[in-house]
C-alpha cells in the first residue's frame, strides 16, 4: 500500500513540472478548455491576413500558459498551414539573440520541418540550400555529396552551432548585418519552395522571445522590427508584456504590425476589488478551470476536494503559482510517506498550510533589512 501511494504521488509530482504542454501527448492528457478566445483571435488574424504575410505579436504575463496555447494553436492550424513552431531559447543562446539570428533560425527551422514531414523538394534545390547553410555556419567539411549526410544531420549540426558557438553567431551577424535583404530573400525562397511542394501557406511561430531581457528587446524591436516584418509569410512573434508599457516601443510595434497585438490575459479569479474581502467568492468559471487543471494532474484519491479549491484561491488565478503550490504539497507528502511508511497520506488543509508557509519562506530568504524597510515604506 505504501509503495503504491509513493508511486502515485511520484507520478503526480512529475505531472506538476513547470513546463509548457508542447507535445501532443501532453496536450491530450492535461490541457483544459482555457484560452479559446485567444486562439480564436490568433486564428482570425492569421486567416484574414490581407496579403498572406501578416506579422502578429503575442504576449502575456509569465506563467499564464502562452507556450501551451501556442502549441495548441499550432496543432489546430496544421491542416490549413505548413506550421513551424520553435523556441528561440532552444535554437540560440538567449543572451545573444538578435534580429539576424532570429531570421537565420527561421530559415533553419523551415528546412528542418520540411525534412521532418518529408516535403518533396527537388534534390538539386535541397543540395543548393544545404550548401548555403553549410557555408554560412563554417560546416563546409560536412560531406554534402553523401545522401545520408543531408537533411537532419546537417541541420542538427547547424542548430548545435547556433546554440553553442558564439563565433558562428558572430560570423552570421557580420555577414548579414549590411545585407539583410540577402538573408530575407533566401528565407522567402525556402518558404516559396515549401508552399509549392505542400500547397499550404507557411506559418512560423517563435516562442520564448518574451523571455529576453528588455535591453535585448529594445535592440531587436526598436531598431530592426522592419527587417523582422519583411519575410513574405505569416509569423507570430512573442514579446515581454512589459514592452506594452513602453511609450516608444509599443506605438512602433503596433504601426509595423498593423496593430496586430494579442495579449493573453491572466484568469480573473475574483471580481475587481473583491480579492481582499474576507468572504469573497471566486468567479465560478475561473475557479472551475483551475480546479480541472489540478484534477487532471493529481488523482482524486490523493487530494481532498476542499484542498483543490483552496490551492486555486491561494494561486490568485496565476497558473504558475497554482502548479508551484500543488508541487510543494506533493513534495511534503512524498517526504511523509518515506518517514512514516504505512500511514495514509493525502493533500489536506494541514499539508497546504505547510506548503504555503514553505513558499513564503523561500521568498523571504533573499530579503535583507533594507528590502523589508522598502516593503514597509511601499505600503
Amino acid at each position: 500500500m505504501s509503495d503504491d501511494l509513493l508511486k502515485s504521488f511520484q507520478q503526480a509530482y512529475r505531472n506538476l513540472e513547470l513546463l509548457p504542454l508542447i507535445q501532443t501527448r501532453d496536450l491530450e492528457r492535461f490541457r483544459v478548455d482555457y484560452g479559446d478566445d485567444v486562439i480564436a483571435e490568433l486564428e482570425q488574424l492569421v486567416e484574414d491576413s490581407p496579403n498572406g504575410d501578416g506579422k502578429i505579436i503575442f504576449t502575456g504575463h509569465r506563467g499564464c500558459g502562452k507556450s501551451t496555447l501556442l502549441a495548441e494553436f499550432s496543432r489546430r492550424s496544421q491542416d490549413r498551414y505548413f506550421v513551424v513552431l520553435f523556441s528561440i531559447s532552444d535554437t540560440i543562446e538567449i543572451s545573444d539573440v538578435n534580429h539576424i539570428n532570429i531570421l537565420f533560425s527561421i530559415a533553419v527551422n523551415l528546412m528542418y520541418e520540411a525534412e521532418a514531414l518529408k516535403v518533396e523538394i527537388p534534390k538539386s534545390t535541397k543540395d543548393a540550400l544545404y550548401k548555403w547553410f553549410a557555408t554560412r555556419t563554417k560546416t563546409e567539411e560536412f560531406n554534402l555529396e553523401a545522401e545520408n549526410s543531408l537533411g537532419f544531420d546537417l541541420l542538427k549540426l547547424i542548430s548545435n552551432k547556433l546554440k553553442a558557438d558564439a563565433a558562428v553567431r558572430y560570423e552570421i551577424k557580420q555577414e548579414f548585418e549590411r545585407k539583410i535583404s540577402d538573408l530575407i530573400a533566401r528565407i522567402n525562397e525556402i518558404a516559396a519552395i515549401i508552399h509549392v511542394a505542400t500547397k499550404k501557406d507557411v506559418l512560423v511561430i517563435i516562442d520564448d522571445l518574451d523571455k529576453l531581457e528588455l535591453e535585448r528587446v529594445n535592440d531587436i524591436y526598436r531598431d530592426n522590427i522592419k527587417a523582422l516584418c519583411q519575410p513574405n509569410f505569416r509569423i507570430i512573434y512573442t514579446i515581454p508584456i512589459a514592452v506594452l508599457r513602453d511609450k516608444f516601443l509599443r506605438p512602433l510595434i503596433e504601426t509595423e504590425t498593423n496593430d496586430q497585438v494579442v495579449v493573453m490575459p491572466v484568469l480573473k479569479l475574483f471580481e475587481q476589488g473583491q480579492n481582499r474581502q474576507p468572504h469573497a467568492q471566486p468567479r465560478p468559471q475561473a475557479k472551475n478551470i483551475l480546479c480541472e487543471i489540478l484534477q487532471k494532474r493529481i488523482p482524486a484519491a490523493l487530494i481532498e476536494l476542499q484542498a483543490v479549491e483552496d490551492i486555486v484561491v491561494n494561486s490568485g488565478g496565476v497558473l504558475r503559482e497554482l502548479v508551484r503550490i500543488a508541487n510543494e504539497c506533493c513534495r511534503i507528502c512524498l517526504r511523509l510517506i518515506r518517514r512514516k511508511p504505512g500511514q495514509a497520506v493525502v493533500i489536506n488543509q494541514q499539508i497546504l498550510d505547510e506548503a504555503i508557509n514553505n513558499i513564503r519562506n523561500d521568498f523571504a530568504v533573499p530579503l535583507g533589512k533594507i528590502d523589508y524597510i522598502g516593503i514597509i515604506f511601499d505600503f
